[in-house]
């Protein structure tokens, strides 16, 4: 073999080579640049914190039945009107509190809105805790909503007067806000706000459970925020409170032809800490909601019931919840400016409801039944009674 064919077969053999080294280079590179960026996706992505089952039910175990009331003072139309510096008013809140304290009740659920934050966030948050101290002077604790689909997009500042004979007095205030649940690029603003309050009060034992958004699956205004909620999971999950999370199930499937929104459902049954539900109906159907949220083997919470005319009422209800130390929240203590006595649809040529929707009080608190009264303060006595024997396995 002469010298030049030998200096060619080296040179193909060396490039040969150097084909291979940058082949597997490249790929190298190319494997080394995926994991690194699935790496980064990783360390961006939130850790799922929820509680297990067990978990749920050691908190459970340490906890009083919870029974009280979805809560508005009678000085508010809506959550602006309630939190904002001008109208705030702890002499009211008080004698609300030792009207609750009177009742046996220990817990309210109470709404925020991130426009009070927006405008003011440590006298929003100085107000919280000035409300949490009123409660707990009463012996009374609190749960807080953050988000909502009902209402409407009401401003801050001097709020519209109530609408005469409307359930609600018409001026509720969705959450978050059209401007931002319709606009991606402000979400990050109600995280920072999510978070600022989760982390202030993360630890605060004044507080039961969050709720993160009430109804879901009550899509008003075209308002599918499953996306928004999942977010919002996660962005809870980044603080992880001491306290539980959750949010409820408006209808159960099934009731009445209810359209569910299944994966509404799903996300919240099995990404909740706790299970919170809605039924405003009759005792049986109660049951069958319970028996069916069973299953789930988590805390149970009824965190709105109460409603006369629909066959949801103090006496035949609130034992029942009682019996199996599912939590008790019906809606409406006093009649103020919601005027919740008026039920769903309810127009002014309908005069006042022969039988009261919602709520406990008049105005003045005198009792819309002193009857009803004793029997509420009777369920609500000897709280270590609940759950000693239930008709369904909850919690084992």
């Amino acid at each position: 073999m002469t010298l030049v064919a030998i200096n060619v077969i080296s040179s193909e053999r060396s490039e040969s080579r150097n084909l291979i080294y940058n082949h597997i280079m490249k790929k190298t590179l190319i494997l080394f640049t995926a994991v690194l960026f699935s790496l980064t996706l990783s360390a961006k992505k939130p850790v799922n914190t929820q509680w297990t089952p067990e978990q749920a039910r050691e908190w459970w175990s340490q906890t009083e039945w919870p029974v009280g009331c979805c809560y508005v003072p009678t000085y508010a139309i809506n959550q602006f009107e309630m939190w904002q510096e001008d109208t705030f008013n702890p002499e009211i809140l008080d004698k609300e509190m030792a009207l609750c304290e009177e009742l046996g009740f220990n817990m309210v659920r109470i709404y925020l809105h991130e426009m009070l934050w927006f405008q003011d966030k440590e006298g929003f948050k100085k107000r919280i805790d000035q409300m949490l101290d009123i409660a707990g002077k009463h012996g009374v604790r609190v749960t807080f909503t953050f988000c909502t689909n009902g209402g409407g997009p009401e401003k801050l500042g001097k709020q519209p007067e109530p609408e005469p004979f409307v359930h609600g007095g018409g001026h509720w205030c969705q959450s978050p806000h059209k401007d931002i649940f319709n606009n991606k690029e402000r979400w990050p603003e109600f995280k920072e706000y999510l978070q600022d309050i989760l982390r202030t009060f993360k630890n605060d034992k004044r507080i039961v459970y969050w709720c993160l958004y009430n109804e879901p699956e009550n899509l008003k205004d075209g308002r599918n925020c499953l996306e928004f909620m999942t977010e919002m999971y996660r962005w809870a999950w980044e603080v992880r409170p001491s306290q539980p999370l959750t949010s409820p199930v408006w209808h159960r499937p099934g009731f009445r032809g209810a359209t569910t929104k299944l994966d509404m459902i799903s996300f919240v049954l099995t990404n909740s800490d706790i299970i919170t539900f809605h039924c405003y109906y009759t005792p049986a159907e109660l049951e069958t909601f319970i028996n069916m949220l069973s299953r789930f083997k988590r805390p149970m919470i009824c965190q709105e019931y109460l409603a006369r005319n629909f066959g949801s009422a103090f006496e035949t209800c609130l034992p029942i919840m009682k019996r199996e130390k599912v939590g008790a929240l019906n809606w409406g203590l006093a009649e103020g400016k919601c005027e919740y006595r008026f039920p769903w649809g309810h127009k002014p040529s309908d005069g006042e409801p022969a039988v009261w929707f919602h709520s406990i009080f008049w105005h003045d608190y005198t009792p819309y039944s002193a009857v009803e009264v004793d029997i509420l303060k009777k369920i609500t006595a000897d709280k270590h009674l609940a759950g000693q024997n239930p008709k369904y396995n909850i919690y084992k």
